[in-house]
């Protein structure tokens, strides 16, 4: 496994080993042993996925003290456009974002540090997002920023957003507790 810091401090790229033959392919997602030489967090405790159709945004997502978490996370099918955010204040990254496209032929994962939000536009119909993080949901703590609130051009004129993630504040008015 390869692992590649990225422009957000505390942030990763990491490039599996994927095998292929005959039968199809096989992709090792998670290696902790790789992720401690890196002084990365292994402890997770929740693994989740969503199913996304084309067009459609989620985010940009966190949970904030002391149910903040570092989170792993990777396409399973289809392909995203996957936004990073840095809201903490003493990072030398703050308000920086970082965006990848992550796709299930790839088999690429993103390792996200606590305090970091975390969205993505799934560019394929039944896209899959997998991922584990290192607190369990706590609905009081989860928290998000407006998609559309802190200049990341998504490419996309119409996106289907929840209700939910409408309503999140914009970036200029959300004091970060990280």
């Amino acid at each position: 496994m390869q692992i590649n810091e990225l422009s957000l401090s505390g942030c990763y790229l990491f490039k599996p080993g994927a095998f292929e033959d005959s039968r199809g392919r096989f992709v090792k997602s998670f290696v902790a042993s790789q992720l401690k030489i890196n002084g990365l967090r292994t402890d997770f405790v929740e693994q989740y996925y969503s199913t996304s159709k084309a067009g459609v945004i989620r985010g940009m997502h966190f949970q904030t003290p002391p149910h903040d978490h570092a989170k792993l996370v990777y396409c399973a099918a289809g392909a995203v456009t996957d936004v990073i955010l840095d809201l903490r204040r003493k990072s030398p990254t703050f308000g920086n974002t970082y965006a990848i496209n992550l796709t299930a032929s790839s088999g690429h994962a993103i390792y996200i540090a606590a305090g970091i939000a975390h969205g993505f536009m799934a560019v394929e119909e039944g896209t899959i997002m997998v991922y584990n993080v290192t607190s369990e949901y706590a609905p009081d703590y989860d928290k998000g920023i407006r998609w559309d609130s802190f200049g990341f051009e998504w490419g996309i004129d119409a996106p289907i957003i929840s209700e939910r993630d409408k309503n999140f504040p914009k970036l200029e008015e959300f004091k970060s507790p990280f």
